[in-house]
């Protein structure tokens, strides 16, 4: 009679915890955000089977890197989330690919811990997590209690959730990546043109709700042409991607730059007058002025134009910010090559004068 109202006990708990699972599941399969999928996933497993600690780590990884990226902003996923390596999952994890319970020898485990987190644990339980037959992180579940999680127990469960958030995570991933490569430029990797309008206008409703000022400027590369013809399309192509980048690493994150087309790109700067965008943008001109793209054997040296324009308290549509910015850029360019010419013909009067036989009046 003892062994029947034991088996009926480990059915009826057997039976909570897939009902739990399946609550879990259901919730998750209808996130299509990673960021979301992520503090949705570790919060429903916290609460649900009351384990004190609950969080991934995860290997940073070019496969899932635009999902990723955002995530770790997370003020919610900041002790939650651990970047390793996939060396040191290797290390702690089963060659088989099961689960790992363990309640002793947790010095090993130490390394999927968040940063500076240093939790008191009993036990753990590390679940594997693939993404197109790769290991790309763990499932981490840890307790004080030392018999939580003890090496002799099935890892059934356990491993079955792995395997339904290793499905979510390539389900929202490839989505993820899709809306990416939709909203980015394939050689520079900034926004694209679609990306920089819907940007625009949250910038412009922004700027209308709150009164605060928004800086829009066109910028492009002095005789880009020059360039293609002496050094070939492969060097432009570096150099547009060496511009991106001295434009991408040298803006406030809440900042955006956009690659428009051909050699142009577009600055978002949200909160910025005009004189402040105009310091940014002499910043950046001399940056990139003092850095030449180092191309094979070749030093090629840019210079940027740039045109400005400013919405105060959104009374600026976004077509008429960036056709006002486009002026401003054409006659920024023009004023520019006015004194090059000027510069010019004053070198050449002054190298006739001092010609041998030329009396200077």
């Amino acid at each position: 009679m003892y062994d029947i109202d034991l088996i009926l006990q480990n059915a009826k708990r057997n039976e909570e915890i897939a009902r739990k699972l399946f609550d879990v599941e259901v919730c998750i399969l209808s996130i299509t955000n990673f960021q979301d999928l992520l503090e949705r996933l570790l919060h429903l497993i916290q609460t649900k089977f009351q384990i004190p600690y609950v969080w991934l780590s995860l290997v940073k990884s070019r496969l899932f890197a635009p999902a990723l990226d955002p995530s770790i902003q997370s003020p919610r996923l900041k002790h939650r989330l651990n970047l390793t390596t996939r060396e040191n999952l290797v290390k702690v994890l089963d060659p088989e690919g099961t689960p790992v319970l363990a309640n002793d020898a947790l010095r090993r485990f130490y390394g999927l811990f968040p940063d500076q987190q240093a939790y008191a644990i009993g036990s753990i339980a590390v679940a594997p997590l693939t993404l197109d037959g790769h290991i790309i992180g763990t499932l981490n579940l840890a307790d004080v209690d030392p018999q939580r999680f003890q090496p002799d127990m099935d890892t059934f469960f356990l491993s079955q959730l792995a395997v339904k958030v290793s499905i979510c995570f390539s389900n929202v991933i490839s989505r993820e990546k899709l809306n990416y490569l939709a909203t980015r430029d394939p050689l520079t990797g900034l926004p694209n043109r679609r990306e920089l309008e819907l940007r625009l206008q949250r910038e412009c409703k922004r700027s209308s709700r709150y009164g605060t000022p928004l800086a829009l400027v066109f910028v492009d590369c002095d005789d880009f042409k020059g360039i293609n013809d002496q050094y070939g399309h492969d060097a432009g192509d570096a150099f547009l991607k060496h511009v991106a980048a001295t434009l991408r690493n040298s803006l406030r994150e809440e900042d955006m730059v956009a690659r428009f087309a051909g050699d142009e790109f577009v600055l978002v700067l949200p909160n910025q007058h005009k004189e402040e965008a105009r310091r940014v943008m002499e910043r950046l001109a001399q940056t990139l002025a003092s850095r030449p793209l180092a191309y094979e054997d070749h030093q090629i040296w840019g210079s940027l134009s740039f045109g400005i324009a400013v919405d105060r308290a959104g009374k600026k549509t976004p077509a008429a910010l960036l056709r006002e910015a486009d002026e401003a850029l054409y006659e920024h360019k023009k004023s520019k090559r006015d004194r090059n010419e000027a510069s010019s013909w004053q070198t050449a009067v002054t190298e006739d004068r001092e010609e041998p036989g030329c009396k200077t009046p």
